[in-house]
């Protein structure tokens, strides 16, 4: 391995020692997040060990602990990655055309994009959300990072697109946050509707038009407001 200058950027792969691995090591760190992730997708995550890691990425429980401290660290290496494949989501905001029809298939793909980000990844996710439920502040940290990033630019879409009456709405950065929150629950509870005897394509058209709703700003009564949220309170709605 190699030893890391100060000046070396965070995002560098680190064993547990702070050193990040030559190229030979970053092979065998690699084999082992391949192995942890297709374990994730077999068997119920608490009941993975590290012998059984090993074992799928051909090398020892004592060179696993070489990279990793323990399962949980794996896991989170993973997150990391699963979160920087999320900038996807981000893609179908970049549309300018947000009325009418082709604001509706605008919509459609940003549903789409979540609904394939979940099935793809969703054997990482899943995992991310028990531990995010359990407290574990670092795996919760990265779960933010990855829709803190799509809810923020989704508020600017939501703010450009309404003008005039139709921005007398929600806060476009709370409203955002409810319809990120929205598309992440059920892009990872997508399989489950079925047995509603609801089919996902009703879903998916009932997503894109509540998305539609909330970009376009669709009237509605004058009611009180609420004093605005912290930038605290913001990143927490994206949970």
């Amino acid at each position: 391995m190699l030893n890391v200058p100060a000046s070396e950027p965070d995002r560098l792969p680190r064993a547990p020692g702070g050193r990040v691995p030559g190229r030979i090591g970053t092979a065998t760190r690699e084999r082992l997040l391949a192995s942890t992730a297709e374990l994730l997708a077999a068997k119920p995550y608490r009941s993975i060990t590290v012998t059984e890691v090993a074992r799928g990425a051909r090398t020892s429980p004592a060179t696993y602990y070489q990279y990793f401290l323990d399962i949980e660290s794996a896991v989170l290496a993973l997150a990391e990655v699963t979160a920087q494949d999320g900038a996807q989501l981000s893609a179908p905001l970049l549309a300018t055309r947000w009325r009418g029809a082709d604001g509706w298939q605008n919509s459609l793909a940003i549903v789409d994009a979540f609904l394939t980000f979940w099935r793809d990844h969703q054997s990482i996710l899943r995992v991310l959300d028990l531990l995010t439920e359990e407290g574990d502040e670092r795996v919760r940290a990265v779960r933010v990072r990855m829709l803190n990033v799509v809810t923020r630019e989704l508020s600017v879409v939501i703010e450009g697109v309404r003008t005039g009456s139709d921005a007398r709405g929600a806060d476009p950065m709370a409203l955002a946050a409810v319809l990120v929150s929205m598309l992440a629950h059920v892009a990872a509870h997508q399989s489950r509707y079925e047995d509603w005897d609801i089919s996902l394509a009703r879903v998916r058209d009932a997503m894109a038009d509540l998305v539609y709703w909330g970009i376009t700003g669709p009237r509605v009564p004058d009611h009180p407001r609420p004093r605005p949220a912290t930038k605290k309170a913001a990143k927490r709605a994206a949970t």
